[in-house]
């Protein structure tokens, strides 16, 4: 067939099997980050192959048991509703199984690092940051995937300034990547005793998780500060400065983390989110993505926004780089984004 020649399982197989081979010798996890990289690898192979050895054997199924219809010759009404059951889940993973083909990028395999900052808006806008964040954890269960808050900047009355958070799976940046731009949210405010309409914006930057070593920074470059956390923490805030601030002096960007109680961890926190947006960086030069990645992110306005999800007056998500819209509001913010997702890589 000729699919078999486009899709060499037995090459993939090959390197699957050398990858393996080196994590067997001695003195491989010397050097965590790469050894993790490699295991990464393996994985993403086996992600690529194994779903096709299920679509080929899920499709050798359904042609055997249409076999043994034509042969009896009488119609069975429960192997007919066998098939159509195999048949629809066939299709199903024959369609997740296509997407992935659409997800060749350097780094489509790596974990997710997301951002999200509140944009116009003020507390409608935390909240609205705090709703994203909800949908991409909805997601990411939904998908199997591992979720972990980084760092997280509360709002003044509710939801996040500001809040990085990791998703561990798979191609999860692959995925996630089509989620990076503005969104822009329309309802009637909770907030808002008057019970008016209010437009939100939120900006969501998605980087693919990188192994420090990829990439060179030298210890001069970074200027790191601690201070006094803020925020929720019982008596130990403000007692202890745990509390991470590092800016990478030739780009000016800054991260900080304050959500766990060691300063180290904080600091390793921090050090993975400074490492994914300089790796992110130096793949867009682009000046709009310069003025997205650097200090706090808050240029979420009206021109910049990808997709619009609308409650009131009607109900509505629609993104504005494929059309693709669907009048499901809830299940969207409930994690069922593929849909949306998938929309936009058959798009590129």
């Amino acid at each position: 067939m000729p699919s078999e020649v486009i899709f060499d399982t037995a090459s993939l197989r090959s390197e699957i099997a050398e990858l393996e081979s080196h994590t067997n010798q001695p003195g491989f996890w010397d050097s965590p980050s790469e050894a993790q990289a490699t295991m990464r690898k393996i994985a993403a192979l086996k992600d690529r192959v194994e779903p096709y050895e299920r679509l080929r054997k899920a499709l050798d199924d359904i042609e055997e048991l249409r076999s043994l219809v034509e042969l009896e010759k009488e119609s069975d009404l429960a192997m007919a509703k066998e098939i159509e059951r195999l048949t629809t889940a066939f299709l199903r993973d024959l369609d997740e199984f296509e997407l992935r083909t659409l997800l060749g990028g350097e780094h489509d395999a790596s974990n997710a690092i997301i951002e999200i900052g509140a944009g116009a808006g003020g507390t409608e806008a935390c909240d609205w940051a705090r709703m994203l964040f909800r949908m991409y954890a909805r997601w990411a269960e939904r998908k199997g995937f591992d979720f972990e808050l980084l760092s997280e900047t509360p709002g003044d009355v509710t939801g996040y300034r500001n809040v990085a958070f990791k998703i561990s799976g798979p191609y999860a940046y692959g995925y996630l990547r089509s989620e990076h731009g503005v969104h822009r949210l329309v309802r009637i405010s909770p907030f808002d005793a008057a019970g008016k309409r209010h437009t939100s914006f939120a900006v969501v930057n998605v980087m693919p998780e990188v192994a420090e070593s990829d990439v060179n920074i030298a210890p001069e470059d970074l200027k790191i500060e601690t201070y006094r956390s803020s925020g929720a923490g019982g008596q130990h805030v403000n007692k202890t400065e745990s509390a991470i601030r590092i800016t990478h002096l030739p780009t000016n960007i800054v991260v900080t983390c304050q959500n766990e109680r060691s300063q180290h961890k904080n600091r390793s926190t921090a050090m993975t989110i400074l490492v994914a947006r300089l790796a992110e960086l130096e793949r867009h030069k682009s000046e709009d993505t310069l003025r997205q990645l650097r200090g706090d992110l808050t240029s979420a306005d009206w021109g910049r926004q990808i997709r619009s999800y609308v409650l009131q007056p009607y109900s509505l998500v629609k993104d504005l780089r494929t059309n693709f819209e669907t009048g499901n509001v809830q299940a969207v913010l409930d994690g069922e984004i593929d849909e949306l997702i998938g929309a936009f890589l058959r798009h590129r």
